[in-house]
C-alpha cells in the first residue's frame, strides 16, 4: 500500500511560480511511475506530467510544456512539479499519482495510487 500526500499548492500571481511536491510512503517507491494531474471543479481530470521510475523518461500536456518540470527524489521517496510562468489557466486542484506499471498507465490516468490534492490558484 502505498500513500500519496500532496503539498506546495497557494495562490500566486500570474507570471510566477510554484514547487509541488509529493511524498510516498510505503516500500518500492523507485520502482513507481509518477505523474501530476489536475482538475478544475466541473471537468475532467487532465494529465499534467509524468515521470518513468528511473527518472530516464519525461512526459508533458502540450500545455505545460517549457513551463513545468516534473522531477524525482528516490532518496527522499518524493516527486516534484516545478511550475513556472504560471497562467490564471493553471488554476485546478492538483493531484499526485503513481503505479507500479509502466508510465503510460500514469499518463493514461490509470494509475492505482492518487493523493487527496493541492490547491493551486493563479491570479491575473
Amino acid at each position: 500500500q502505498v500513500q500519496l500526500v500532496e503539498s506546495g499548492g497557494g495562490l500566486v500571481q500570474a507570471g510566477g511560480s510554484l514547487r509541488l511536491s509529493c511524498a510516498a510512503s510505503g516500500r518500492s517507491f523507485s520502482s513507481y511511475a509518477m505523474g501530476w494531474f489536475r482538475q478544475v471543479l466541473g471537468k475532467e481530470r487532465e494529465f499534467v506530467a509524468a515521470i518513468s521510475w528511473s527518472a530516464d523518461n519525461t512526459y508533458y500536456a502540450d500545455s505545460v510544456k517549457g513551463r513545468f518540470t516534473i522531477s524525482r527524489d528516490n532518496a527522499k521517496n518524493t516527486v516534484y512539479l516545478q511550475m513556472n510562468s504560471l497562467k490564471p489557466e493553471d488554476t485546478a486542484v492538483y493531484y499526485c499519482a503513481g503505479d507500479r506499471g509502466p508510465t503510460s498507465t500514469v499518463v493514461a490516468g490509470r494509475a492505482i495510487y492518487w493523493g487527496q490534492g493541492t490547491q493551486v490558484t493563479v491570479s491575473s
